[in-house]
């Protein structure tokens, strides 16, 4: 009973966020609750939901100042210069840009933290995107790719996980994984690059004014009127620069549509970042310290020396202090970042209700236990390969710690009698993170779609199948060399 019922609640949940019958975070409340209630928890519902939302807080206080750090960063123009030069070196070719974006959020997610990867990326590149009124999906979609196939880096916390569950040498697992790691890579960048192929071409038919005569897109931080002269000049209109009609790249106004059911919004910080280069925020004499301060959080960060939490609050606290010395100025900074800090913040919260109820109601243990179950009998010899085909559903609905502490030794245990050994598990266990990576129960994932204003449900659309293909080539190329063996 335990184990339809958690299967039908996680179809129900993705099926309602997915065809946008329900906001993720009134999902993520009402289908647990509901199910949770046929599983009999009752009035048990409530303590198994707080117990959840306990270990959530640590999170929800640093995405919530993540983002207030951030949003200031970009306000106050530390951001613009990095904008101008991915301009300048990408041009405006929407297929340069979303490769681009797979490179750097591929770079970045080196240091093994998702949240850090998905904030500098979406502070690099969105203001981009908007500017060439490219879809913000795509940005969340490149960037969750990159970032979930660069997640079984050992520092990345599932191939530790998997090694000290398995009580093996990290080492051992994720060397012979390399080549898997770049064939995953691989196909992160041909998707980047055929994504920012249909762009191209979806722009050229609905939005020609952006294939003008720029001669350089970094122009447009200047209203058209950089080095090389005004785009009107050299598209020989007289219109002014970047409206409709001239030559030159349109330069977005706050309640323009830029995509089919995307709008920025005036009060909307994220979304509103560098499109206007005269913008009452900036503080270009401040730049120098501004980047000294990010990069000192940068360090501590890396450092781990400090609970993250509290680096941004420090950060935030240090930032609006010296940018906007005026209580007035702070006070409208912080609700100037109310709107992203509450999308973000609501959806974790929200989300301690569905592990509430997975866990507190026995479902994931059900499931884990029954899927063990149906694939013992005849299919000893395939265990590695199974474990990692189960490894990208179960990862998704589960969290890292229940899968690698709870299902991995019980399959890797079933997996000796066939001569599999246990680094062989731990290294097809790991082929599932690209699709892990976009769970609604991985806060990073949440952050990153509220920050680009995209809603869970059309960033699913867009990304899961295409993490599925990156987690199968992998499991693929670990069994062709060998890393992945065949009892």
């Amino acid at each position: 009973m335990l184990v339809l019922l958690g299967f039908a609640m996680i179809a129900v949940f993705m099926v309602l966020i997915m065809t946008k019958k329900l906001t993720p975070v009134l999902a993520l409340i009402i289908v647990p609750t509901i199910f949770g209630l046929f599983a009999g928890a009752g009035l048990g519902l409530g303590p198994m939901v707080m117990d959840s939302m306990k270990s959530m807080t640590s999170t929800a206080a640093l995405l919530m100042f993540a983002i207030i750090y951030f949003g200031l960063m970009i306000d106050v123009g530390l951001f613009d210069p990095l904008v101008k030069f991915i301009l300048r070196k990408l041009g405006n070719d929407p297929a340069k840009v979303v490769l681009g974006t797979a490179i750097l959020a591929a770079a970045v997610s080196l240091d093994g933290d998702g949240s850090t990867t998905f904030i500098l990326t979406t502070a690099a590149m969105l203001p981009v995107y908007l500017r060439l009124k490219m879809s913000p999906v795509v940005l969340t979609c490149v960037a969750g790719l990159a970032n979930g196939t660069m997640n079984i880096l050992p520092w990345g916390g599932p191939t530790a996980r998997a090694a000290t569950a398995l009580k093996i040498d990290v080492n051992d697992v994720f060397v012979p994984m390399i080549p898997s790691l770049i064939a995953g890579l691989v196909v992160v960048f041909v998707f980047a690059w055929l994504l920012g192929l249909q762009e191209r071409n979806r722009l050229r038919s609905t939005v020609p004014e952006i294939w003008g005569d720029v001669a350089d897109p970094s122009d447009m931080f200047d209203g058209g009127a950089g080095r090389g002269g005004s785009a009107a000049g050299r598209s020989g209109s007289s219109q002014p620069a970047g409206k409709p009609g001239t030559g030159g790249v349109a330069v977005l106004e706050r309640t323009e549509i830029l995509v089919e059911g995307t709008e920025t919004d005036s009060n909307t910080a994220m979304a509103d970042t560098a499109l206007d280069p005269n913008r009452k925020t900036l503080r270009p004499k401040l730049f120098w310290f501004n980047l000294g301060l990010t990069a000192a959080v940068m360090v501590v960060l890396v450092a781990n020396i400090v609970p993250l939490p509290f680096v941004f609050m420090v950060g935030s606290a240090i930032a609006l202090l010296v940018n906007f010395p005026k209580v007035k100025e702070q006070g409208a900074q912080l609700v100037a970042h109310a709107p992203s800090i509450v999308a973000v913040v609501s959806m974790v919260m929200a989300a301690a209700v569905l592990t509430g109820v997975l866990n507190g109601t026995g479902m994931v243990k059900a499931m884990s236990e029954w899927l063990v179950q149906i694939i013992l009998a005849d299919m000893g010899p395939f265990m590695a390969v199974i474990t990692g085909l189960l490894s990208i559903p179960m990862t998704f609905f589960m969290s890292n710690d229940a899968f690698y502490f709870g299902v991995l030794p019980v399959l890797s245990e079933t997996a000796a009698h066939y001569g599999i050994g246990a680094a062989d598990m731990a290294r097809a266990s790991i082929t599932g993170q690209p699709f892990h990576m976009q769970s609604p129960l991985v806060p990073a994932i949440l952050l990153l779609v509220s920050l680009a204003k995209v809603d869970l449900g059309d960033h699913h659309k867009k990304v899961l199948w295409r993490t599925a293909v990156i987690s199968v080539v992998m499991l693929a190329v670990g069994m062709l060399t060998g890393a992945i063996g065949i009892g």
